[in-house]
């Protein structure tokens, strides 16, 4: 069901029509659905309390990075990976090695992300929200914008508008409500996501991402603002702060569709049950994305306990663990010895030791510099 579109004083967006925000959906058309993601996340959670403390944790981090890097790649902005693992593991008091210097925009998002899952039972407050949004913006500026941190945006911002195209070209996909309607609109939000309603968590997680990000009430940060509520109620659903799969890492990998459903969702009428089926698809389709944790997770045990007993330096330990997280591009002797502050020297003689191991292997010929790979298990080099 739609609303008009283009016809003089009609509504345009969601929140002018007049009911909103009592948003309505087909229970009929999502029952079966949400009952199959339901049992999803109940078996994905119960493999996972069935693997070791340690793995456990390791599982964790690994959501927690993606689930943090992800979110923000969605809105176009790269952060450094080791950044982001560094401070999450120093937040959950976990023991990886030496630290990565963290920045402060790093530090501010995960600090985000952590009180929304780790302190999922608090409630949401506009204090909190005022404290995630400078978190994000720990500069007061938006690239080189100044911004309103902390605070609802004022009516000095408005239009707010979600727009694509080149200057002079460009298209507006959605409008905000106006800034002198942010009070009223954050408080039936907030009284809505922290009262007990008789709804299904995970569909209440839809219903709060989806009415946060078209009251749209910072003046940037909205989407990892709503991704983060989302998380929350999430974890609210599991009742525990531990995360084993990454709903904004599935996002970005249907980024295109995901802003296609929210647009056609705030110019249409009140029924949701289209975003509602759209949010549990995409949830279903994350867990499938917690299968290569688990399995990333299990290859580094392997792989450690198949080297109990032989010594590797910390250099050496540094390199061999980002090689088994994931390393982007091809390790050479000159990325060892930038990753582990070192010689070039040193650098090829640790790499040498790990080769003559059979536990790296010189890749095939191809460029200037000699690139090097972890063995394959059984290879004996």
């Amino acid at each position: 069901m739609f609303a008009a579109m283009g016809a003089e004083n009609m509504p345009t967006y969601i929140h002018e029509l007049q009911g909103w925000p009592a948003v309505q959906w087909s229970s009929q058309h999502l029952a079966g659905q949400l009952a199959a993601v339901r049992h999803r996340q109940g078996r994905l959670l119960g493999r996972m309390e069935a693997l070791g403390f340690e793995l456990r944790a390791e599982a964790v981090l690994q959501t927690l990075t993606e689930d943090v890097l992800k979110s923000s790649e969605i809105e176009g902005e790269l952060l450094d990976k080791e950044q982001v693992r560094s401070s999450i593991a120093r937040r959950l008091g976990m023991d990886i090695g030496a630290l990565a210097p963290v920045d402060r925009d790093v530090e501010g998002v995960v600090e985000m992300m952590l009180d929304a899952t780790q302190n999922y039972a608090a409630p949401l407050t506009d204090e909190r929200l005022f404290a995630w949004h400078a978190a994000l913006f720990p500069t007061g500026r938006s690239g080189m914008t100044r911004i309103v941190v902390g605070a609802w945006r004022a009516a000095a911002s408005e239009p707010m508008q979600v727009v694509s195209g080149p200057i002079g070209r460009e298209r507006v996909h959605y409008e905000a409500p106006a800034a002198g309607r942010l009070d009223v609109e954050m408080d039936a939000f907030i009284s809505w996501f922290d009262d007990d309603v008789p709804l299904d968590p995970v569909l209440k997680a839809a219903v709060a991402h989806l009415w946060f990000v078209t009251i749209h009430p910072f003046e940037d940060g909205n989407g990892r603002i709503a991704r983060a509520v989302a998380d929350m109620v999430l974890a609210r659903s599991e009742g525990s702060p531990q995360r084993f799969y990454s709903m904004s890492a599935q996002i970005r990998l249907e980024r295109k569709d995901y802003y296609a459903i929210l647009e056609r969702t705030q110019k249409g009428g009140l029924d949701i049950t289209a975003w509602l089926q759209w949010f549990l698809g995409c949830l279903d389709r994350a867990f499938d994305g917690a299968k290569q944790i688990l399995a990333n997770v299990l290859r580094k045990a392997r792989f450690w306990d198949a080297m109990a007993g032989q010594p590797l330096n910390e250099r050496q330990r540094k390199v061999v663990n980002r090689l088994l997280d994931g390393f982007e591009g091809k390790l050479t002797s000159s990325k060892w010895a930038a990753l582990t502050k070192t010689s070039p020297d040193t650098a090829l003689r640790d790499i040498n030791d790990l080769v003559g191991r059979g536990v790296l292997v010189k890749d095939d010929a191809g460029g200037r510099s000699t690139s090097y790979s972890l063995a394959k298990p059984g290879n004996d080099g």
